[in-house]
């Protein structure tokens, strides 16, 4: 199973896509409020009831966290006490973490990406701090996969496809969206 956090004010485009591709590739991707109510609202308005509420999950059984960007959604993020927990314990056992847009702030503020190579937004990145910032579209590095922001998240969501199910199940996945009609898969 795979976890992907919504915060009052998310970034839609990236939590939706990554949902959206991981279940199109048969992966068990729940999505979690950190805010107590299972309708979370993202930064441009639109509000999403999230599977399941951060005190229900089962941390035992997830294979990654995502956390999908936008502000003050990332922020939020990084500031919830118990995620901030299941992070560290994360980076710590070496499973795979992901984040996108500002969210990689989240992963830095608790160690996750020192030594690693990741990308944030453009001009955040002196919120990696510990790390080496990429400039790159999408960064995988070990058990990180980070991503820049809005108009990458297909990208980004096929990143996380390919480190949970491989390279065919990217390309199935691709084909079946279109992409391999705008970029390389």
């Amino acid at each position: 199973m795979v976890l992907i956090h919504l915060a009052e004010g998310y970034e839609e485009v990236e939590a939706l896509t990554c949902v959206d591709v991981l279940r199109r590739a048969g992966v068990d991707a729940k999505m979690v409020s950190v805010t107590g109510d299972l309708l979370v609202q993202g930064a441009h308005g639109i509000n999403i009831e999230a599977d399941m509420l951060f005190e229900e999950a089962d941390y035992d059984a997830c294979e990654m966290i995502v956390l999908p960007g936008g502000m003050p959604g990332a922020t939020n993020l990084r500031d919830h006490a118990g995620l901030t927990a299941r992070i560290e314990d994360f980076a710590k056992a070496g499973k795979p973490l992901a984040a996108i847009c500002a969210a990689p702030l989240a992963l830095a503020a608790h160690g996750a990406l020192t030594g690693k190579n990741a990308t944030i937004y453009p001009g955040m990145e002196s919120h990696l701090a510990g790390a080496n910032p990429t400039g790159a579209a999408v960064t995988v590095d070990g058990n990180v996969i980070t991503g820049m922001g809005p108009a990458l998240a297909m990208e980004f969501a096929l990143a996380l496809v390919e480190f949970l199910k491989g390279a065919e199940t990217k390309k199935e996945v691709a084909t079946g969206l279109l992409y391999d009609r705008i970029g390389e898969i």
